[in-house]
């Protein structure tokens, strides 16, 4: 099993299984069924602070990385499928119903998603709790598990 930090992503087209721990931070699996190659980011904050950051740290960045990685393995943007994890508020603080970091890591991911013509099939977000999350690489298949009060 491989494991993916904050800030990273993997993309393959084998047979291994990807997993993360996941708080306030969003994972988007994307896969192509047609042609099994599949990848999954881990990001922490929705947007770059300028059009010039490269760090997968950020939303913005970490899915147009995520996407341009399947392309270039063989994956067609007409076929690939999205699924999103995290975006939990774990930080009791800021439980007040407030507009917290997990919901604006939701938000992106959908947005960007959406504005790449990429249909979001399933997603398991928000809530007090964080999630263990596997993704299976060669059919793109989920497990999430809650962790945590």
């Amino acid at each position: 099993m491989i494991y993916v930090h904050p800030g990273h992503f993997y993309v393959g087209r084998g047979s291994e299984r990807v997993t993360t721990i996941l708080g306030s931070c969003v994972a988007v699996c994307l896969f192509d069924p047609r042609r099994h190659v599949a990848g999954l980011n881990h990001f922490l904050l929705p947007c770059a602070p300028t059009t010039s950051a490269t760090s997968t740290r950020y939303g913005d960045v970490a899915i147009e990385v995520l996407v341009r990685r399947l392309l270039t393995l063989g994956a067609s943007r007409e076929t690939l499928l999205a699924k999103i994890f995290g975006g939990a508020n774990v930080l009791h603080a800021f439980s007040d119903g407030e507009r917290h970091i997990g919901t604006a890591n939701v938000e992106i991911a959908r947005e960007l998603l959406d504005r790449c013509g990429i249909p979001l099939v399933a997603e398991d977000v928000g809530g007090t709790r964080g999630r263990k999350l596997v993704f299976s690489i060669p059919d793109g298949l989920t497990w999430v598990e809650a962790i945590g009060q």
